[in-house]
């Protein structure tokens, strides 16, 4: 029978819940409440709820079921105080049926109530129950303990997402865009949307091509970012542009990565980094406190590049801990180890960190896990240690190499405490970074250094421009092709590219790369001159590029900003260390989608219509 929707019931502000319909002339509601809503207010009033079967429990004298829905957990009672029928349905029920009820509130019996949800005072008496869909056995319960494979989640990603872990942390990421939005509406920005199909420009990670049906042999490219529009807006006079984009990249995944992501991207003209950084402290400011209920103090602490390879061999540190690197090419130079001494003649370096009261848990056999581990993942050539003892002694294989000063010498470099470990790489300067960053992410962990609630907010400034590329034999942009110099660097971009450094900056949280920005090159000929080195003739500088170098031309204002990872913020938030957990349908390592079972064969039909044939 058709019904006619008349209006909605209003549950608070900015939430809907309810349809009023009209069936033969009479009012009718689908739902009065929903299933996190009840209390003892309620005593006493005839309610209509919608949910899914949590649980079910028989105890001989009456059914006892959990309902639930994205709001929470309601119980119902069916017993003989119920009609008939609905104790003959109630028994027919099993997990995840979409049901209907009708009842009275009523209050639970003293000692069975349940302190840990909003409902746990009160229960519904069960006057009418109606199955509205019947469900099989599922692969997983969304209530169960413990979590089936992620491949068995992900081909069944509906049933995941009534996890209420899931719930949680998809509401999490709706009230920080909320937030995000809020607060640059606050501040003057318009919300400006950019082309999903675009020209492709290759500068970074690999294009997702789509293929023109109209225009035969040519693509369109999905936007890695919306960088150079937010660009052209600038030079369009509307000096304040934001925007939450998706975005496309054909890269290599991880924990952390998505072939199709979300980022809040920002612009600003006439600005310097400061500004731009200053408005992003006053966000991650508003967000601490309004999601978190932290207070941060501004602004927000700042590192040079240089002192963050230094301190922690890595442009993302983790704050939340000490263990900073330790330089100790000099002393290792007069030591008789050959290890050390032969590295540091051959130009290398001799680097390590302390880790704290490691003594117990850096056994022989773990500290050859930790070498196995630095020599596979990062190229080191080994990994040397000393142990502090409680005497002032130090404990090692290596120990006979030095003399006594020395090794006093360590101590005081070092500031070792007994109980300490000292463990030292020898090698070039970046596999020292990439290996002692490595293990003092790792051993931070393992020795429980930190709170993993704990959050730390700070900027990396002053990126080197460019990084050479031995293969191709050129320069790369260490951010990307549109990043300004700094100021008083200009005048070596011609003469030594190698020690320009870039006006870039990156947020930092818990040592995740929450975002990265820099201030823009608005100058035609800085413009040229970079594609220059980056190895663009003019030519294909011009063919990749000619819009914006003559964009450049018409009155192009000083300008710069961010692009902040969406789901990575509120992976962080939320304190998760995996970004598919905060995307609604995420793809696989292998960039598949289980569920739909994307990328998929399309039919000849469709490829002939755009000019495409496969190459076996």
């Amino acid at each position: 029978m058709p019904l006619l929707v008349v209006g909605l019931v209003p549950y608070h502000e900015h939430l809907w819940l309810g349809f009023i319909v009209k069936r033969r002339g009479q009012r009718h509601l689908l739902r009065t409440h929903h299933c996190g809503e009840l209390n003892t207010v309620h005593l006493g009033h005839r309610v209509v709820l919608c949910g899914w079967l949590d649980k079910q429990r028989d105890h001989g004298k009456g059914i006892f079921i959990d309902l639930r829905d994205r709001y929470g957990r309601t119980q119902l009672l069916v017993d003989s105080k119920s009609p008939p029928a609905v104790l003959e349905v109630a028994k027919a029920l099993r997990a995840e049926f979409v049901i209907r009820v009708v009842g009275t509130v009523q209050k639970r019996p003293a000692g069975q109530e349940n302190p840990a949800l909003n409902t746990g005072q009160i229960e519904v008496q069960v006057e009418e129950l109606e199955i509205l869909n019947e469900c099989p056995v599922p692969p997983f319960l969304p209530s169960a303990l413990e979590l089936p494979n992620e491949e068995l989640r992900l081909k069944y990603r509906y049933l995941d997402l009534r996890r209420p872990a899931m719930q949680r942390t998809l509401l999490l990421r709706s009230r920080i865009v909320k937030t995000i939005r809020d607060y640059f509406q606050e501040h003057d920005f318009i919300d400006i949307e950019t082309p999903i199909l675009g020209r492709s420009t290759p500068e970074g990670a690999r294009d997702y091509l789509v293929p023109s049906r109209v225009h035969p042999g040519e693509f369109y490219a999905l936007p890695q970012s919306p960088q150079i529009y937010k660009q052209l807006m600038m030079i369009a006079g509307y000096d304040r542009y934001v925007q939450v984009a998706r975005c496309f990249r054909d890269e290599d995944l991880r924990a952390d990565r998505q072939p199709e992501f979300t980022q809040l991207d920002m612009e600003m003209s006439f600005v310097e980094a400061d500004d731009v950084m200053s408005m992003i402290d006053g966000l991650m400011q508003r967000l601490a406190r309004e999601v978190l209920g932290l207070e941060l103090s501004l602004p927000l602490p700042r590192m040079t590049y240089d002192e963050a390879m230094r301190r922690f061999g890595h442009d993302a540190p983790d704050l939340r801990f000490a263990m900073e690197i330790v330089d100790c090419t000099t002393w290792a130079a007069a030591s008789d180890f050959r290890v050390f001494r032969g590295t540091v003649e051959s130009g290398g370096w001799v680097r390590a960190i302390v880790a704290p009261r490691a003594a117990e848990h850096l056994s022989r056999k773990r500290i050859d896990e930790l070498t196995s581990f630095v020599q596979q993942d990062f190229g080191a050539k080994g990994l040397a240690w000393m142990r502090c003892e409680a005497d002032g002694s130090w404990q090692s294989p290596i120990v006979k190499n030095f003399t006594e000063s020395q090794l006093l010498a360590l101590r005081e470099l070092t500031q070792a405490q007994p109980g300490d470990v000292v463990l030292f790489i020898a090698d070039t300067w970046e596999t020292s970074c990439k290996a002692l960053y490595g293990l003092r992410r790792r051993l931070g962990q393992e020795l429980k250094l930190y709170d993993p609630k704990q959050m730390n907010f700070s900027w990396v400034v002053e990126f080197p421009m460019f990084a050479f590329d031995a293969e191709e034999n050129r320069w790369a942009a260490m951010h990307h092709p549109f990043t300004a110099p700094l100021n008083r660097d200009l005048n070596r971009l011609a003469t030594d590219p190698g020690s320009v450094r870039a006006q870039a900056y990156d947020l930092v949280i818990n040592g995740y790369e929450a975002g990265g920005g820099t201030i823009r090159i608005h100058r035609q000929d800085v413009q040229s001159q970079v594609f220059g080195l980056l190895g663009m003739s003019t030519e294909e500088a011009r063919h990749r590029f000619g819009f914006l170098l003559d964009a450049l031309t018409f009155g192009a204002p000083p300008h710069g900003g961010i692009a902040l990872g969406i789901d990575r913020l509120v992976m962080l938030f939320a304190g998760l260390d995996n970004i598919r957990d905060c995307v609604t349908f995420p793809k696989t390592q292998k960039a598949q989608d289980l569920m739909t079972e994307a990328p998929n064969v399309v039919e000849s039909r469709q490829l002939n219509e755009l000019g495409l044939s496969l190459k076996k």
